[in-house]
């Protein structure tokens, strides 16, 4: 009766919830089985309902029917449809601590894994599936989940379902693979899934790198993206030779291939680069090389995450900033970036590259084809940014640009019209103190050139820092006093 809507509403009027309710505890599994379908029923698509029946405890009463009556499949499928519509309440804090208490207490992954092996069909896996998924958001369960070997059972089922090419095969291999890269969100689980690179899920997760199947190459690139999260496990991953097996992957998928793959690939090469060692060695590898191949991308995502892998492999590298630097191809594709109108993103990322291959290689050849490629212009757009950090980056570049090779860069200067904005900076009362400061080192290289001390006496720079003289930052105060006096001198 209620499967009908109208029939729902009557019994939940009636109360019979809260009568059939202490039935769940019955020894008669008959009469659990039809508890559970008629609770299930009139519970349905009722959120209210459902709040109440996680408030007195049938998440935990289920798992212990599943786990005392696991061969029951009539039974088992009823307490996992259950568990599948109330399973997301078990992540609200507010419903669910005693819940979520609970169901550690009766290891609740311990039961699921063993339902999951023992599914006769998909349909009962991807329930499994969900319900897993829904309790893995807590970071309770999660670290449960990896110590009970969820990861690992769902790992081998990803293996057993491979190759094949059944649609609700490969739908399982999804959620799966999903899931477990879910699960890598967490520290604790993710550290002892790694297993120092040993971890059975660690190395089927490289083996999903090499697969045909594009779902599992997304998701071995995002779990090793996860899984370098720290330097000790970005350094051993380097020792045991993921990076080949990220670079061909990205190389397969350059053109017309998979955008998410591609993002994913660069995301987990970019958290590698992190740690400085990694960076050498990723150098010497030809890292840079390869993935510049990317350069054609047409995806602004794509595009988005190769210009922040770049700029993290040249960070601190003055090596490898002079060879990007000098590269032509790459510095022609990176300002057509600079002017991506569509893509915030990408043009922040596009400048902020430019201003990372000045400051981390200080070389004149880099400045002067900065300069030639008309990138001080959007250098000094990057200094009018709503971000602190690429003001400062804009400034510094320009400044270390300018003391290396003036004579390249007063044109490029004068036509961006960079001397009002300078002067706009200093004056502006809601202006940072570190963009200030910025801004008078790069007044301070300027100040170097007769020519160029000219031009800011004639927009009359010297009043604007006058007002800096007090500010109440001594170090800003000082470094005005003393341009102040730079400017005065005529000699």
């Amino acid at each position: 009766m209620a499967r009908e809507a109208a029939v729902r509403e009557s019994c939940i009027e009636a109360g019979l919830v809260k009568v059939l309710l202490p039935h769940l505890n019955s020894n008669n599994q008959e009469m659990l089985l039809n508890t559970g379908r008629a609770i299930g029923r009139i519970c349905f698509d009722n959120s209210y309902q459902q709040d109440m029946l996680v408030q007195s405890g049938v998440i935990p009463r289920l798992v212990s029917i599943m786990k005392e009556y696991s061969d029951n499949d009539p039974l088992v499928n009823v307490c996992l449809l259950a568990l599948c519509n109330l399973a997301d309440m078990v992540t609200d804090p507010c419903v669910a601590d005693s819940a979520r208490e609970a169901l550690s207490e009766l290891d609740v992954a311990d039961v699921l894994t063993f339902q999951l092996k023992r599914a006769p069909d998909a349909e009962r896996r991807h329930v499994i599936l969900e319900i897993l998924g829904a309790l893995g958001e807590s970071d309770t369960l999660k670290l449960q989940f990896a110590e009970s070997g969820v990861p690992e059972a769902l790992s081998e089922m990803i293996q057993c379902l491979q190759g094949g090419s059944d649609p609700h095969d490969l739908c399982s291999i999804k959620i799966a693979s999903n899931l477990i890269v879910s699960l890598l969100l967490g520290d604790e689980s993710m550290q002892k899934c790694f297993g120092e690179g040993s971890g059975l899920v660690y190395q089927d997760v490289l083996s999903w790198l090499q697969s045909s199947n594009t779902q599992l190459q997304l998701s071995g690139a995002l779990a090793i993206a996860n899984f370098a999260r720290n330097d000790s496990n970005c350094v051993k991953m380097l020792d045991l030779g993921v990076v080949p097996h990220i670079l061909t992957l990205l190389e397969q998928h350059v053109d017309e291939g998979d955008v998410s793959v591609q993002h994913a690939g660069l995301s987990a090469l970019r958290n590698l680069a992190i740690p400085a060692t990694n960076k050498v060695r990723m150098l010497e590898d030809g890292v840079t090389e390869r993935i510049k191949t990317l350069l054609r991308s047409d995806m602004p995502p794509v595009q988005f995450k190769l210009l922040g892998t770049l700029r993290m492999m040249v960070d601190g590298q003055d090596e490898a900033a002079l060879v990007l630097g000098r590269d032509a191809v790459l510095l022609a594709r990176v300002m057509e970036w600079c002017e991506a109108k569509d893509h915030a993103g990408v043009r922040g990322e596009a400048s902020r590259l430019l201003a990372a291959l000045i400051r981390h290689s200080r070389s004149p050849e880099v400045v002067l084809a900065v300069a030639k490629a008309d990138g001080v212009r959007h250098l000094t757009s990057m200094a009018t940014s709503e971000h602190v950090i690429m003001q400062n980056e804009a400034l510094v570049a320009l400044a270390i640009a300018s003391a290396i090779d003036l004579e390249s860069m007063k044109d490029p200067l004068w036509e961006a019209e960079l001397l009002p904005l300078l002067k706009k900076m200093l004056e502006d009362p809601e202006g940072a103190v570190e963009v200030k400061f910025s801004a008078l080192g790069l007044i301070c290289s300027l100040a170097n050139s007769s020519v160029m001390k000219e031009e800011l006496n004639s927009v009359n720079m010297k009043e604007s820092l006058s007002k800096l003289t007090n500010h109440s930052s001594s170090k800003l105060a000082s470094q005005a006093s003393s341009l102040v006096a730079i400017l005065s001198d005529t000699s």
